[in-house]
């Protein structure tokens, strides 16, 4: 299993067609999207016909839901990192995602978690 980033989604779609043939590679259904990712694409949402297209793709992937493990290993990576790296509260829930179930992150802003220790991060 392979966990995207917001910042794929919403390449895919500025029809950005070398992150879907990335993600046609990958294959649908080895990737999966987290309750943020979930969460950021739908607020981004420009109307009601651009968050029904966005729940119309989310749909096609399995969700990996926010546990309290994941909580507080995103907490503990706040704290180590918000102030050296920036870290904010959606990457940081992501990361502990990817962490907490062991699965590569794709993510097109590698500089935003590649401090992050044993986090894999998905190699184009």
């Amino acid at each position: 299993m392979i966990l995207c980033d917001t910042n794929v989604f919403i390449e895919i779609f500025r029809n950005r067609f070398e992150i879907e043939a990335i993600i046609k590679f990958i294959g649908h259904e080895n990737i999966v999207i987290s309750d943020v990712v979930k969460s950021e694409l739908l607020f981004g949402a420009k109307d009601k016909k651009e968050l029904q297209s966005i729940k119309n793709l989310l749909n096609n992937y399995r969700t990996l839901s926010i546990q309290h493990e994941i909580s507080r290993m995103a907490a503990d990576l706040v704290e180590q990192y918000c102030l050296s790296h920036k870290l904010n509260i959606p990457d940081s829930l992501i990361a502990a995602t990817a962490l907490y179930h062991n699965v590569e992150l794709f993510t097109l802003n590698i500089k935003d978690f590649r401090f992050i220790p044993n986090l894999k991060l998905y190699q184009i």
